[in-house]
């Protein structure tokens, strides 16, 4: 990459990798909030996924926000908000307070990812690739996020973990406010034309870029077939993501193979490391996703990701059943198929959207993607609580299988 490209990644590889650090270890947490605070999966699905809810609910406003003010301010506010609302998670006395604490998180989560990929977006010659070095930044803080917080979780209690899993954010803005880049570097060098031909009109620019009229005006342009059915995929993946991942430790846990076992005197779950081995093979997925989209055609490759993820759904229960060898095999496989997909549908969604609006294509984007897909983890935690494990990955599988079926009609409609 050249030097603007490298910034950019670095950049953005340092505030994604914060953004999953906290995402992904809160699951490792409810394991432990099922009883320090005495409530079923049911509830705590519903209080959690209000939390993740507000990462799309804000998303949309952010990509407004990256639009018309650019995307660095927004991304440092974004680590800022995220770092101070974990660390109030260590304060939590209660459920309810677990609640507002996870709000406070959520809110300045959903930020992070329209300013961060409509900064790519605009800003990196070779998006493809700089996109796949951003997933992999998300990745390393996905998987050594949860595994630090696994491995203090032996010797710590779980608030001192999460104070500490807080300070990194404090280095992340360090680190990232001393890079320098041009946020619109490959716009202006095609031009910065709109694809869709509609221009800006100067009471717009008067009005900073929020005047409703415009909004409206882009929102219409911007939902073209294409974008439409990519939205909706997006919610799709998003709801079999979030409804996977949430319980998944949980899941692991109540498997014979995976029982707890005594260190120094400390319980420690093997499901953990388990869970977070996957979230480290999707580093390779994020990594892959991303530089395939350079040379292969974007849905044919989220066809084959979304397919992938049905048959993985319905397979992970039997293959414990059939020897741990096997059982990690398939939640290799799944990691990566589950990160690699993300870049993938991160390019289709540039493709389908023009230049100066990519930050509210991608606000909407992570609107159904965490807002609308955070509804998994009460869907997980409803499934668990009256039905099963076997029944809510059948239904993930499904999920995945209509989301697949969409890209089927986007193929055949452009």
């Amino acid at each position: 990459m050249e030097g603007n490209d490298r910034s950019i990644a670095g950049f953005t590889m340092l505030a994604h990798g914060i953004f999953h650090t906290y995402e992904l270890s809160i699951p490792l947490f409810i394991v432990i909030w099922l009883d320090v605070f005495d409530v079923s999966a049911a509830v705590l699905g519903i209080v959690v996924s209000i939390g993740y809810g507000l990462i799309g609910v804000g998303a949309l406003p952010s990509g407004i926000l990256a639009d018309n003010y650019g995307s660095r301010r927004l991304i440092v506010a974004a680590v800022i908000g995220m770092g101070g609302g974990f660390f109030l998670l260590a304060l939590a006395p209660n459920v309810y307070t677990l609640g507002v604490a996870i709000v406070v998180w959520g809110a300045a989560a959903s930020i992070y990812h329209p300013a961060g990929l409509s900064l790519i977006s605009r800003g990196a010659e070779e998006r493809g690739t700089v996109f796949a070095y951003h997933g992999v930044g998300g990745n390393v803080g996905t998987a050594f996020g949860p595994l630090l917080a696994a491995l203090l979780l032996v010797f710590l209690d779980w608030r001192f973990v999460i104070v500490a899993l807080a300070i990194p954010a404090i280095v992340v803005v360090i680190l990232g406010s001393s890079i320098e880049f041009d946020e619109t570097a490959a716009t202006a060098t095609d031009g910065g034309e709109r694809t869709d031909g509609d221009e800006r009109t100067a009471s717009d620019e008067e009005n900073g870029g929020f005047d409703l009229r415009s909004i409206v005006a882009d929102s219409r342009l911007l939902f073209t077939t294409g974008f439409t059915l990519t939205f909706v995929i997006v919610m799709l993946y998003g709801t079999y993501y979030r409804g996977l991942l949430t319980f998944m430790p949980d899941m692991i846990a109540n498997l014979p193979q995976f029982g707890t076992y005594t260190v120094l005197g400390r319980s420690a779950e093997p499901a953990q490391y388990v869970y977070t081995g996957l979230l480290m093979v999707g580093i390779l997925g994020q990594y892959a996703g991303g530089r395939i989209t350079d040379h292969v055609k974007t849905e044919y490759a989220l066809l084959s990701t979304l397919v992938a993820l049905a048959v993985l759904a319905v397979i992970f229960l039997p293959a414990a059943s059939v020897g741990v060898l096997p059982f990690l095999a398939v939640c290799a496989v799944l990691g990566f198929c589950l990160y690699a997909t993300a870049p993938i549908y991160q390019v289709v969604i540039a493709e389908y959207a023009a230049e100066d609006v990519h930050g509210l294509s991608y606000g909407y984007t992570y609107l159904g993607m965490f807002g609308v897909g955070a509804g998994g983890a009460a869907l997980a935690g409803t499934l668990l609580t009256y039905f099963s494990a076997p029944v809510l990955l059948a239904t993930l599988g499904a999920i995945a299988l209509v989301a697949a079926g969409l890209v089927v009609v986007v193929l055949r409609a452009l």
